[in-house]
């Protein structure tokens, strides 16, 4: 149970390169009122692993099995005393246990902007060659509360750029990473307080 005065204990999950987790990471590095206590990834090959082990942040890896077993994840995440879950490049969908013990409490980034390229299978450089492939003139990023359907949780904030006609969609993903990079952890950091306003 937390106490007043805690710091507000975070999870990342992430099932990629990691490199938003690693940002968020540096960004609360010095903050005494949140804390990044654990990575969880569903991937054994992550890059997000090695990260971890550099940053001395604790990394769990798991199955899908294990991630649906509610004794299980309720263990691990109680465990590190989670108050508060960000989603960076996590691609299995939430089960609902953990959207109810964390109602208003799991937040996830979107590399579009919602509801256009979301849902099933639009992550990535999939989301990227949508957009250039339908011509779009601005994209950019969603910050949304998660529920139990892919990227339709009520959206926090987000952040547009414009689409070059020259960029193909490996220079977008570039531009949208920068704008990940700039926003997120203060996202973050806002959403927290308002879910945790005596921190």
């Amino acid at each position: 149970m937390r106490e007043l005065g805690d710091p507000v204990n975070t999870a990342i999950f992430a099932s990629g390169s990691g490199s938003n987790a690693e940002n968020i990471i540096h960004f609360f590095k010095e903050d005494p009122k949140v804390k990044v206590c654990l990575i969880v990834t569903n991937k054994s090959n992550a890059g997000v692993i090695n990260r971890a082990q550099r940053l001395s942040v604790p990394i769990e890896i798991i199955g899908k099995d294990q991630f649906m077993d509610k004794e299980y994840m309720v263990t691990l995440l109680s465990a590190h005393r989670i108050d508060f879950v960000i989603l960076a490049g996590f691609l299995l969908l939430i089960p609902e246990f953990l959207i109810d013990i964390f109602s208003d409490r799991i937040i996830n980034i979107h590399p579009a902007l919602l509801p256009k390229y979301g849902g099933k299978g639009m992550y990535g450089s999939f989301v990227h060659e949508a957009v250039i492939g339908n011509k779009e003139n601005e994209s950019g990023i969603t910050v949304h509360y998660v529920n139990s359907e892919y990227d339709e949780g009520k959206i926090i904030a987000q952040y547009k750029l414009q689409v070059d006609p020259s960029w193909d969609a490996e220079r977008l993903q570039e531009e949208v990473h920068k704008l990940e990079y700039q926003h997120f952890p203060q996202v973050i950091k806002d959403t927290i307080k308002e879910q945790f306003p005596h921190v």
